[in-house]
C-alpha cells in the first residue's frame, strides 16, 4: 500500500503538486470511505487501492495540465457521482469554493459523509439536476465547471456552460478517443456562448486522456439548458 501511495505522490510531483501530511490522510480516508460505502451503493467499479489512486484521484487532479488552478476561486462539478473530480481537486486546492452536484440523493449522503470525515471547508453537495439548477441561483456564478460524467460533449456543454461566468471555463474529462465527439460539439458550444480554447492529451498508466477546455465569452441564451432530459435525448448538433 505504501509503495502505491509513494507512486501516487511522485506522479503528483510530476504535475507540480506537492501535498501535505493532512492531504495524504484525507486521500487515504477518502479511499476507505469509498470502499465502505461501495458495498451499500454503487459508487465505482474500480476498488483496488492503487487503481483508485491513479485512475480516480490522479486523473481528477490532472486538470492542472490544462489550467492554473491557483487562479480559480469557485468551481462546480456536474454529475460528480462519488466525488470525482471535485473532492480530489478540493483536497489539493483547499482555497477553492466547491459545489458538487448529483441527481441521486444516496450519492449526496455519501459525499456529505466524506466532507465531514475529511473536515473540508467551503464545499457543498447538492441534490438536483443541472437543467433545473442552471436556471436559478447557480447560473453564471462559477469560475470553473468540471465534469467527468459519461455523456456526449454536446449534451455536457448544455448542462455545464450555463453555470460559468463570462471569462470562465468548462473542462470536460474525456478519453483520447473522443476527437470525433469533440468535433461534433462545436455548434452546441458556440450556441451556448463559448468556444474550445485548448485540448490537452496525456496518459495515466497507459490510459489515454483528454482535457477539453471550453472558454465562455458571452452570456448563455436564457432558453438553455432546456428542460430535464432534453439535452441528452436531443443534443444541439
Amino acid at each position: 500500500m505504501n509503495n502505491a501511495f509513494d507512486n501516487f505522490c511522485n506522479s503528483l510531483s510530476e504535475y507540480g503538486i506537492s501535498i501535505t501530511d493532512t492531504m495524504k490522510k484525507q486521500f487515504n480516508r477518502y479511499y476507505e470511505l469509498l470502499i465502505e460505502w461501495n458495498d451499500k451503493i454503487n459508487l465505482t467499479a474500480i476498488t483496488d487501492y492503487e487503481e483508485v489512486l491513479m485512475k480516480h484521484f490522479l486523473d481528477s487532479v490532472s486538470i492542472v495540465k490544462a489550467i492554473d488552478m491557483n487562479s480559480v476561486n469557485s468551481m462546480i462539478d456536474i454529475g460528480t457521482g462519488a466525488g470525482f473530480p471535485g473532492i480530489p481537486i478540493k483536497i489539493v486546492f483547499p482555497h477553492i469554493n466547491v459545489t458538487l452536484l448529483d441527481s441521486l440523493n444516496k450519492r449526496i449522503n455519501f459525499l456529505n459523509n466524506v466532507i465531514d470525515e475529511l473536515e473540508l471547508d467551503n464545499i457543498e453537495a447538492i441534490h438536483g439536476r443541472a437543467e433545473d439548477l442552471a436556471k436559478k441561483d447557480y447560473r453564471e456564478k462559477y469560475d470553473l465547471c468540471v465534469s467527468r460524467a459519461v455523456a456526449n460533449l454536446s449534451t455536457l456543454s448544455e448542462l455545464c456552460i450555463p453555470f460559468i461566468r463570462i471569462g470562465g471555463n468548462f473542462i470536460s474529462y474525456k478519453s483520447d478517443k473522443a476527437s470525433e465527439e469533440i468535433e461534433s460539439s462545436n455548434k452546441a458550444i458556440d450556441v451556448l456562448g463559448a468556444s474550445i480554447s485548448s485540448i490537452s492529451n496525456f496518459t495515466i498508466q497507459d490510459n489515454g486522456r483528454s482535457l477539453v477546455v471550453i472558454n465562455k465569452s458571452k452570456s448563455t441564451p436564457k432558453k438553455y439548458p432546456r428542460k430535464a432530459g432534453t439535452p441528452a435525448k436531443d443534443p444541439i448538433l
